[in-house]
């Protein structure tokens, strides 16, 4: 039996269970209201005491899109300077199934966002978040001279965020051209291309 309808949270959970299936299934072009009752075994009615239109179902997906990717696995590797970058970057990409499937609902998102100012905001300050955190491995990576020390942090971030995303898009639609692979060694020669600007750490006295 489902929860009682009082019971808010529980039924929040059993709402992100049923909305993260239906994206993993059919994508945003799939999430209805009436597709989530369905999965939860609920009438469309109760479902929309907690989400009252089709927009506050895709802002709670995309909450749960972003939960389940912070919860993914993640590469281990140090915590500081380029390895830290390489092992951020290396985060981002299809290299696993599940991590094909998340990438495969976070592109659809992007559609879906851009055609609400709102969710375009929050989605923009997702990414700016992602980028603040390739920003300070940037930061440490220079300070030990593994990367170029005369480029804005900012930049290089932006950049390593430009490019895993390509990349990103080209393994999505061309899995068997892009197997995980070759989009590590993709980034481990971007990578080798940017530090080979580097100037030679300055000798500690």
């Amino acid at each position: 039996m489902p929860p009682a309808r009082g019971d808010h949270e529980a039924r929040r959970r059993d709402v992100s269970e049923a909305v993260w299936r239906i994206l993993a299934a059919h994508g945003f072009g799939g999430l209805t209201l009436r597709a989530v009752a369905g999965e939860m075994g609920a009438t469309t009615g109760l479902l929309t005491h907690y989400f009252p239109n089709k927009r506050a179902l895709v802002r709670t997906a995309l909450e749960v899109l972003a939960e389940r990717t912070d919860q993914r696995p993640r590469h281990s590797a140090p915590t500081q300077g380029a390895a830290a970058l390489r092992t951020l970057m290396l985060d981002v990409l299809p290299l696993t199934p599940e991590a094909a499937a998340t990438n495969r609902i976070w592109v659809a998102s992007w559609d879906v966002a851009l055609a609400d100012p709102d969710l375009a905001a929050e989605h923009a300050e997702r990414y700016r978040r992602s980028r603040a955190r390739l920003t300070a491995q940037v930061v440490d990576a220079q300070r030990r001279g593994e990367l170029p020390a005369g480029t804005a942090p900012e930049d290089l971030a932006a950049a390593a965020q430009s490019f895993v995303l390509g990349l990103v898009v080209q393994a999505l639609f061309a899995p068997a051209e892009y197997p995980p692979e070759r989009q590590i060694r993709l980034v481990d020669d971007w990578l080798a291309g940017v530090r080979a600007t580097a100037a030679p750490a300055a000798p500690s006295r």
